[in-house]
């Protein structure tokens, strides 16, 4: 396989001038390539004129931080992004012959978005149609653009989802987004865009939001699908695992330059940009205080014989009468020490998450579980003091943070439940306090109080996260899936950001991932879930160096 060459024009050249290139010569066809690309917003430019081609077959990894560019470059191939100013071309090697797909009229584009060039992106949640079930929407997509009826596009639908590893993919064809996990909504992302076999597939973060093992189930569909259909793959990413084990090549953007590029081989072993190394280094560390537990200070958080189960609808003239049930979470007993971090890990699907919306109160349960030494209860009043107390950091902060509300409100809407004595002034410094702990201050984003969750990055949008849920005092801080979302080096300032809150205020943490290495780097016991079922705990030392079950052996595995 012929590798696709990378490289800025003269005046794209970062102003350090360090442009590290490798690489033998251009592919002999080609599918894809991009020249001169410039991408501005608002007169501001933030692709700098960076040249790529890839061919047939070809998996080219584009790597770089929130803000690099990376994401913005993909979109305007498509003429996606919002509001953008874009210049250079994009030739487009298609079944009607070499096109330039920053020039062609919209309606041209239309046919090829989808069919010949399909897009996965990052957030699901977001991307997905919340009024249609996902069998629904890969249904459109195979009647739209590849004219197959009704009942042959509801059965392939259900074979997509199936092929991306989506447990009992008939039932959940026939579920909304919202009642997906959110790896399975990337699935049926994934479906949905592998739908009409791409020539050629933009991936934004494909595996974001999946557990190692599915990642890993994923990497060798995408592979397969290649080899069979010569599809090639821009893979947008900040996983560099993913791309050594995935892609070919890989690109380096930093501030909408290309800095490096090269084979994953040459890159990864021999990185010459700085900018590099700082990514290659960037897997989370351990820094929270190894305190053993205080007999004499009670969990913050209990469980006994916890149980979570969900009114499913049952086959035939049964489902007029009465509802099934599906039990997510199976008598599971846990404790949450005071100052100390509770590691859930688990596949998709495994529970973790309804674990932590019954932590929160959020959903009926059976069993025992009690929080800041209470149980929750069904009157909203007596459950006040327990608000307080127990707070939550969601996975997807662009999903969770009103979109109409300013940095302002959002902060500080807890205050006006749970200190209502404040008056406007006195808020506005308590919102100034929280937004400076999480390292964000006017000095360093100018009005920032009167900004809106989308003038931030993903990972600025989780920090504003954290100061909403500290902003109360609260003890404990439900983290599910906290930095799922972010790139490598962002990911590492959110957990550093996290321990050190953890040192000062003597927080207590049950943190929700999928991701191994964050478990290792925050955690102090953990609990290993498959199935709605705790099938290990202990501490991280005594689960991951010595895996007793056969599943917490396959996770391990599979992290390395």
């Amino acid at each position: 396989m012929n590798a696709p060459t990378l490289g800025t024009g003269v005046s794209s050249l970062p102003p350090e001038g360090a442009f590290a290139a490798r690489g033998g010569p251009s592919p002999p066809t080609t599918l894809l390539e991009v020249k001169n690309l410039r991408v501005a917003f608002g007169g501001k430019e933030v692709v700098c004129g960076i040249d790529f081609s890839i061919g047939p077959g070809e998996k080219l990894a584009l790597v770089g931080e929130s803000g690099s560019g990376k994401t913005v470059s993909a979109l305007s191939l498509l003429r996606l992004a919002h509001d953008a100013h874009v210049e250079g071309q994009a030739i487009f090697d298609g079944p009607a012959g070499p096109t330039d797909l920053l020039s062609i009229p919209e309606r041209q584009l239309r046919g090829i978005r989808g069919q010949d060039i399909a897009m996965i992106f990052q957030e699901p949640m977001t991307a997905l149609n919340p009024l249609f079930t996902v069998g629904d929407q890969i249904i459109e997509v195979l009647e739209l653009k590849q004219g197959i009826a009704r009942t042959e596009s509801s059965q392939a639908a259900i074979k997509l989802l199936a092929t991306t590893g989506i447990a009992e993919p008939q039932r959940r064809a026939g579920a909304y987004p919202h009642q997906l996990s959110g790896g399975q909504r990337q699935r049926a992302m994934i479906a949905m865009a592998l739908a009409c076999k791409p020539k050629l597939l933009l991936a934004d973060e494909p595996t974001t939001a999946l557990d190692v093992t599915v990642r890993g189930q994923i990497l060798d569909l995408l592979s397969e699908l290649q080899k069979e259909y010569g599809m090639a793959v821009l893979m947008i990413t900040h996983d560099l695992n993913l791309v050594r084990r995935f892609a070919d090549r890989v690109a380096v953007m930093e501030a909408g330059h290309i800095v490096e590029h090269g084979p994953v081989a040459d890159v990864f072993a021999n990185p010459r940009h700085a900018y590099t190394r700082k990514l290659i280094d960037s897997r989370p560390t351990r820094d929270v205080a190894e305190v053993p537990p205080d007999p004499a200070r009670p969990p913050v958080m209990r469980a006994s014989g916890l149980q979570v189960s969900y009114p499913v609808p049952l086959p035939g003239l049964r489902g007029w009468f009465k509802k099934g049930e599906f039990v997510a979470v199976r008598g599971a007993d846990f404790s949450v020490p005071a100052g100390q971090t509770l590691g859930v890990v688990g596949e998709s699907g495994s529970g973790k998450s309804t674990l932590a919306l019954a932590a929160l109160g959020l959903l009926p349960h059976q069993g025992q579980l009690q929080a800041a030494g209470h149980a929750w209860s069904r009157d909203a009043a007596r459950n006040k003091a327990m608000r307080r107390a127990v707070q939550v950091v969601f996975q997807d902060p662009f999903s969770s943070l009103s979109p109409r509300l300013t940095v302002e409100e959002i902060v500080g809407e807890g205050l006006l439940v749970h200190a209502p004595e404040l008056d406007a002034n006195g808020r506005r410094l308590r919102v100034a306090r929280a937004l400076a702990e999480v390292g964000m201050s006017a000095d360093q984003f100018p009005g920032l109080p009167q900004r809106y969750p989308h003038e931030f990055s993903g990972g600025q949008r989780q920090r504003l996260a954290i100061a909403r849920a500290l902003i109360i005092g609260p003890q404990l801080l439900v983290l599910d899936e906290p930095t799922s979302a972010l790139d490598v080096t962002i990911q590492k300032q959110v957990l550093q950001l996290l321990q050190r809150l953890q040192r000062e205020h003597a927080l207590s943490y049950l943190l929700i991932t999928h991701d191994v290495d964050v478990i290792r780097a925050m955690a102090h016991r953990v609990i290993v879930m498959k199935d709605g079922e705790i099938v290990e705990s202990g501490t991280v030392e005594q689960v991951f160096a010595a895996p007793q079950h056969d599943y917490t052996r396959i996770l391990v595995a599979a992290a390395t």
